[in-house]
């Protein structure tokens, strides 16, 4: 059975450690002991609560088929005449996306703000996690 270490487990959810900790604490997120008195929590129970998170309302969203919302900080905008890129940082992931200048300056977006990533995608890779 798969187990992750705390550090690990809030890593995964783009959690800080103490916050993880407060969830297993209130007892929403069920953890264990290894032999060394270290917090451990099994992969299918962390999955499910990673699922159960998800599926939580996020209210600054509107209905939208797409699911992947990642809400990072903008680090870079590049303009020219027609097109805008603009970099989010959304915990450890860079997302990149090109889009028209009007747009971005239609959203107010610059260096330092918020926002949200909306990715829908027909194609999806996955690989393992573990290097393998």
């Amino acid at each position: 059975m798969t187990t992750y270490r705390i550090g690990e487990a809030a890593e995964l959810l783009g959690v800080s450690v103490d916050t993880l900790r407060r969830w297993v604490d209130a007892g929403r997120l069920p953890a264990g002991r290894d032999d060394h008195g270290h917090r451990h929590v099994a992969g299918a129970d962390l999955a499910a609560f990673a699922r159960s998170l998800a599926d939580e309302p996020d209210p600054g969203s509107s209905r939208s088929s797409a699911r992947n919302r990642l809400r990072g900080i903008v680090t870079a905008i590049m303009r020219d005449g027609v097109m805008a890129q603009v970099d989010i940082q959304a915990g450890p992931f860079r997302v990149v996306s090109l889009m028209s200048r009007e747009a971005v300056d239609d959203l107010g977006l610059e260096v330092g703000s918020t926002a949200v990533a909306v990715i829908k995608s027909t194609t999806v890779v996955v690989e393992r996690g573990d290097g393998r």
